[in-house]
């Protein structure tokens, strides 16, 4: 029994990879390296006007910070971001706004469950590691460079 579940699986396995979509790396990386350069760019645009209305430096950094989420969480509001998601790959991930895309998804997907179970608990479950892991290793960071800076 076990040969014929063993062959059976072989089989299985001959056939998905036979089916499997092959993907264009060179296409994909493409798309990829100009959108995310394109959110990019969007970013530095902010940032520049903010710079020329007078804001600091740092200040104008935080805001840019704060825009370029809330502009990330309004296209995966509006169905949006998902649709570049799909085209840029990786591109769409890497920047803030897909931090932003990150935590507005599962929160949209799990609100017909209410607002506490839903919304609230699910709204974390990509970000919230993301957020504990780089909290936690920049305050291990910190402690080591206090004490190794001399």
């Amino acid at each position: 029994m076990k040969v014929k579940e063993k062959n059976i699986r072989q089989k299985f396995q001959q056939l998905y990879e036979q089916s499997k979509p092959k993907p264009n790396l060179v296409r994909n990386s493409f798309r990829a390296f100009w959108t995310g350069g394109l959110i990019c760019i969007v970013g530095e645009i902010i940032y520049d006007v903010l710079i020329n209305l007078g804001i600091s430096k740092v200040e104008a950094s935080a805001f840019e910070s704060i825009i370029m989420i809330f502009i990330g969480a309004l296209l995966t509001g509006v169905g949006i971001y998902d649709k570049i998601g799909d085209y840029a790959g990786a591109g769409s991930v890497v920047p803030i706004t897909g931090f932003a895309n990150s935590i507005v998804s599962p929160a949209i997907e799990f609100k017909k469950e209410g607002f506490v179970f839903g919304v609230a608990a699910k709204m974390f479950t990509v970000a919230g590691p993301v957020l504990v892991y780089g909290i936690t290793s920049s305050f291990i960071l910190g402690i080591l460079y206090y004490f190794f800076r001399w």
